[in-house]
């Protein structure tokens, strides 16, 4: 009988241990709710725009419009979900998105999230994703001025494309000459003329610089010695002015940025070259800690408000968290409305629905598209 009884207070004492011990690990990593509008949430939601709007290579930069959830890890990891809209900041613009004001196109804002960690010293975005849908292809908004997406295969590209294949093969240092092996995303923009942006890459050829001036029909892809060379072209044209086009590049070796996008697109749109690499693994949830429900405040009888103004209304519920989120909008936004002024001006084509995700480089950088999205390039 002593025997039994101390088998059973040994057997107890060790679950006490393993209760004990499973309380400890799931305390250290439970995810404190911190407020919306905290000056270090401010800061981790600006690292992880930056690093969102460093990768977008066409369209416009995105600008925070609220800030919704934050929670802390204690090593240091920030779990956020936030609000964006779109801006007027092109994506090639060195402007700063915080620069930037919002277009008055889209009705709904655009959902991200991320995990930003912070120390003393850096502030690494390790991942961010952000979800545009549903967006209303009718509504026209004026931006004059404003870069254009252009089709890759536009018969506009052929002169700039050439000029900046000419300009790499004359001031280059290879030994041999070489010709366009893929286009990827191009822009076209009015200024004082016509600037085309856009990406390229290169492939060797078997034509050597000593015996052939300039790229022949016969110069093709050399297969025995594959080198390829990628470039970021800028190109100034105005033909009515008769003057030379103004050719700008910038290149290095190897091929173009694997950064994949996946679009939807309406019927008879040819699809980007680019596909989603095989067997990508989806990305990791964010961790959502429960929130505390506050008591529902009384609703007061008002006036009523212009569908303008119901638009442009941030999404504050009287249920608002106690943890001040969503935080106040960055910016006010103003819509356009259907049937307004604005509506003789060029037509933003936005049928689409695009899904980013974009790792440190830390974790294999990488953009996945989210399940419920067709595969088809960027905001």
């Amino acid at each position: 009988m002593r025997h039994r009884t101390l088998t059973m207070g040994r057997a107890l004492g060790l679950c006490l241990l393993a209760l004990l011990s499973l309380h400890t690990t799931f305390t250290q990593h439970a995810d404190v709710l911190i407020f919306c509008d905290d000056p270090t949430v401010d800061k981790a939601v600006t690292s992880a725009l930056n690093k969102f709007n460093e990768e977008v290579v066409t369209g416009t930069k995105l600008a925070l419009y609220q800030v919704t959830f934050a929670s802390k890890a204690e090593n240091g990891s920030y779990s956020l979900r936030f609000t964006t809209r779109r801006s007027d900041c092109p994506a090639f613009d060195a402007k700063p998105w915080t620069d930037c004001d919002y277009l008055p196109i889209d009705k709904k804002p655009i959902k991200c999230n991320a995990t930003v960690h912070i120390n003393e010293t850096d502030t690494d975005t390790e991942h961010i994703e952000c979800l545009i849908e549903d967006l209303a292809p009718h509504l026209k908004a004026p931006c004059l001025g404003c870069p254009e997406d252009i089709d890759e295969n536009s018969e506009d590209l052929k002169a700039p494309l050439s000029l900046s294949i000419s300009k790499y093969n004359t001031e280059s240092d290879h030994t041999h000459l070489f010709t366009l092996n893929e286009m990827g995303p191009a822009t076209r923009q009015v200024v004082a003329g016509f600037r085309f942006k856009f990406t390229f890459d290169m492939r060797r050829t078997n034509c050597a610089k000593a015996e052939h001036k300039d790229l022949l029909k016969k110069c093709v892809a050399d297969q025995d010695n594959v080198e390829l060379a990628n470039c970021n072209a800028t190109v100034d044209t105005a033909p009515w002015r008769q003057e030379m086009p103004n050719v700008n590049i910038e290149c290095e070796s190897g091929p173009m940025s694997h950064t994949i996008l996946t679009r939807r697109r309406p019927p008879g749109w040819s699809p980007l070259r680019n596909q989603l690499p095989q067997g990508s693994a989806p990305s990791p949830q964010m961790p959502s800690p429960t929130i505390p429900s506050p008591p529902k405040a009384s609703k007061s009888s008002g006036k009523e408000e212009s569908s303008e103004e119901d638009l442009a209304k941030p999404s504050v519920s009287p249920d608002a968290s106690p943890f001040h989120c969503p935080s106040k909008p960055w910016k006010p936004f103003v819509p356009v409305l259907v049937g307004s002024a604005a509506t003789d001006a060029p037509v933003f084509n936005l049928d689409v629905k695009l899904s980013i995700i974009i790792c440190s480089a830390a974790t294999n950088s990488s953009v996945t598209a989210d399940p419920t999205v067709t595969q088809r390039d960027t905001v």
